[in-house]
């Protein structure tokens, strides 16, 4: 996988929290972190999913957010790949905490 290009706007939802996007295009590639836990590695490298938005959508910083959980991932790319040239519409409501958080995808009209 390629790197994917600095800044990373790395997608994070609390729980329960949820976030209505137009997902515009999307790229998947690798994105390198900087783990904060106790015993974490200095840096690691993991896959992701850069998907952009309008500016109306996130209207500070790069128009775009990097998602690295790789169940939202799974869930997410066979839709965003079947979507129209225009974009579709995504509501992403987050259920419980990292490392076992899931997402709840929407398809919105």
């Amino acid at each position: 996988m390629p790197v994917l290009p600095g800044p990373y706007e790395i997608h994070e939802l609390e729980d329960l929290e949820s976030r209505k996007v137009t997902v515009l295009k999307y790229e998947l590639g690798d994105v390198v972190i900087h783990p904060r836990y106790p015993g974490a590695p200095a840096e690691k490298t993991v896959h992701a999913m850069r998907i952009f938005v309008s500016a109306a959508d996130k209207p500070h910083g790069p128009a775009y957010w990097d998602i690295t959980s790789q169940t939202l991932i799974a869930q997410l790319e066979p839709q965003l790949r079947a979507a129209p040239p225009a974009g579709v519409k995504i509501k992403l409501t987050a259920h419980g905490i990292a490392p076992s958080k899931r997402y709840a995808v929407e398809i919105l009209p």
